[in-house]
């Protein structure tokens, strides 16, 4: 089983504006409203991709029960913690002639809650895949996905971190499945710029040695890069389109690659399947379908869909 951890899941509300002005009424020529947290995207693409998961975290009030609901509705299941003070956030998203946002603040999560969302991962057996996505709330430990791991390090489990900085660092002594900085978030930890993908190799296989076991490096325009726990080095050229979104694109990616290695066991076919999978969202106003990431695998010459 897949489960996948978002601790502040939004409502992302998205609002189409003709030429956006300050301080006047502006009136939305297109309305979109998401359940949105990047592990949410990780599940609600592995749905596209013909994987079920299970998505945990903690929601509050109105906008938590339509998060869940909308998940219900696109048939991911879900198994929330309710917290009592605050509600969960709305993330407004402004398209005009600049795209602005505006992010809610979540919850006021409580240790017990804490305390619940262990009894939730306690029940996650050896083979199951865990996905610990996106930033930690300012009201929880800053030690969050450390602690998880660590907590964890007695079942045998696949645990896929996309996080950054501190956060990243601090778990590669817990051995994750997969990583997956981008390569600026891996240039900030090492105080060096990477531009290149063979710049970012080397680097990679500095966060091996400090117990990472398989490395996915997106780079947005420059394709990605995957440096392997069997010492196997996968660089590709991004699949051509046209960026109409760039959000989600690397949970989308995470997902793809999850899919792909869950279907084959095989490091190649999941590379190439988490890079068409994250340019399949990044080319659609929604996240990534399986026929539009099979449309860019035969682009590439991969047919595994």
């Amino acid at each position: 089983m897949i489960y996948t951890v978002t601790f502040n899941p939004s409502l992302d509300y998205i609002v189409s504006v003709d030429h956006f002005t300050t301080g006047k009424v502006n009136r939305t020529n297109k309305e979109i409203m998401y359940p949105g947290g990047k592990g949410i995207n990780v599940s609600l693409v592995l749905k596209n991709l013909g994987f079920q998961s299970t998505a945990l975290g903690f929601m509050a009030g109105f906008t938590g029960q339509e998060i869940a609901r909308l998940l219900d509705v696109q048939g991911v299941q879900s198994d929330f913690i309710t917290v009592k003070e605050g509600i969960s956030r709305i993330n407004v998203k402004l398209r005009s002639d600049e795209e602005s946002e505006i992010n809610g603040m979540g919850p006021a999560i409580s240790d017990a809650d804490i305390k619940e969302l262990y009894a939730k991962l306690d029940k996650l057996q050896d083979g199951d895949v865990l996905v610990l996505a996106g930033s930690i709330p300012s009201v929880m430990p800053s030690s969050m996905y450390m602690d998880i791991m660590k907590h964890l390090s007695d079942k045998k489990l696949d645990i896929v971190v996309d996080a950054t900085n501190d956060l990243l660092v601090n778990v590669l002594q817990y051995h994750p499945f997969l990583i997956k900085p981008n390569n600026h978030e891996l240039g900030e930890i090492f105080g060096v710029e990477l531009n290149t993908r063979d710049e970012v190799v080397p680097y990679a296989k500095k966060m091996q040695e400090r117990g990472a076991r398989n490395v996915l490096i997106s780079m947005a325009g420059e394709g990605a890069v995957l440096v392997t726990e069997d010492g196997q080095v996968f660089q590709s050229e991004p699949p051509k389109g046209t960026l109409m979104n760039s959000v989600g694109a690397g949970d989308s990616m995470v997902a793809g690659f999850i899919a792909g290695y869950l279907d084959s066991k095989d490091y190649e076919q999941a590379f190439y399947m988490g890079v068409c999978t994250g340019s399949a969202s990044a080319f659609s106003e929604e996240l990534a379908t399986k026929d539009g990431v099979s449309a860019l695998l035969k682009q590439l010459g991969k047919a595994y869909l």
